[in-house]
């Protein structure tokens, strides 16, 4: 167009690089190709006109959680002239109706994991793996502590439910497989370990856990009751792991192991295998995790009991039998 101000129409469009009839052409309607396209309309008769506004509309609206397929099938017993071919056009409908006028949807942004500052512990139910020690099944969980930024992992066998002595445990024995410790530490809001407890000891469970973390000079955090996807760089690598156990004892073949120590053994091997493919990550953020402190904490609980003359005593409700010398007086401490 520029050419065409001082030259003729096939001189300009010969200095241009195209035909004398692209020019005329452009001449008459200097429009992009873009801008003079169409809009598509309907090439078919919409199948839903009948009934979207009067019926399905209605029925978003009054039962948000119902299924697409479930008002395909209420549509369907109640107009049977509606062909079955209208389901993916029903779904996709109601998609876009959801994202514009549905409930608001919860917005999570994606964070970002520097390295070296955040460690991360939760426990992970195992009682449904079928996992069995000389015949006798194992109900158990996993402790699973996981770095962030490399996603370094441990995982510890736990006997029994939540506590705060199984986290103490686990945790360690994970922060000294690695050799470092985080900035921070996070867990959930523990509220399976302070179950049944009164308000006075779960405070001294909660001063416990912060001087646990004090002794490591990590800060320690928790996630919101409630709010797993606060806790979501351990909640979802939680899956992955029972998985890579669940596949390792198909092709093991069987589900029993001779004593405790060589299922724990068994663990370890996976998540070893685990580790290795994140080790050039592990060595990024090796950098930037602090030292270890010259020795452990405590990892148990001192606990004052009434022996009673047949060495037994109760404990947390339960009764045990103890061994005690002749001298030993009636009230002991037993480490748990």
């Amino acid at each position: 167009m520029s050419f065409r101000q001082t030259e003729t129409a096939s001189v300009a469009a010969a200095k241009a690089g195209f035909s004398t009839a692209t020019a005329y052409r452009i001449e008459q309607d200097p429009r992009l190709p873009s801008q003079r396209k169409v809009p598509r309309s309907r090439r078919r008769h919409d199948p839903l006109a009948a009934v979207w506004d009067s019926e399905v509309v209605p029925l978003l609206k009054s039962t948000p959680g119902l299924r697409p397929v479930a008002i395909f099938d209420e549509i369907r017993r109640r107009h049977p002239e509606i062909g079955t071919g209208i389901r993916r056009t029903l779904e996709r409908r109601i998609r876009t109706w959801r994202a514009l006028n549905g409930a608001e949807q919860d917005v999570i942004f994606r964070q970002e994991h520097p390295p070296g500052r955040l460690g991360l512990s939760d426990f992970t139910d195992m009682g449904n793996r079928g996992v069995s020690v000389a015949g006798a099944p194992l109900d158990h969980r996993l402790y699973h502590f996981r770095l962030a930024f490399s996603g370094w992992e441990h995982a510890h066998v736990v006997l029994g439910g939540e506590s705060f002595v199984a986290l103490a445990e686990g945790l360690q024995n994970a922060l000294w497989a690695l050799g470092r410790a985080p900035l921070q530490h996070r867990s959930d809001s523990l509220s399976a370990a302070f179950r049944n407890l009164d308000d006075d000891t779960r405070q001294d469970q909660t001063r416990r856990y912060e001087a646990l973390c004090s002794h490591y000079g990590m800060e320690p955090t928790r996630n919101n009751r409630g709010v797993a996807h606060e806790n979501g760089s351990i909640e979802s690598p939680h899956g992955h792991l029972k998985q890579a156990i669940e596949d390792a004892l198909l092709l093991r073949g069987s589900r029993d192991f001779a004593t405790l120590d060589a299922y724990r053994r068994f663990v370890d091997e996976i998540v070893g295998r685990r580790n290795a493919r994140n080790a050039k990550r592990l060595d990024l953020e090796r950098r930037a995790l602090q030292s270890l402190p010259a020795r452990r904490t405590t990892d148990y609980e001192e606990t004052i009991v009434i022996v009673t003359s047949t060495s037994g005593f109760t404990l947390k409700r339960v009764f045990l039998f103890g061994a005690l010398a002749p001298d030993r007086p009636s009230a002991a401490s037993a480490p748990i």
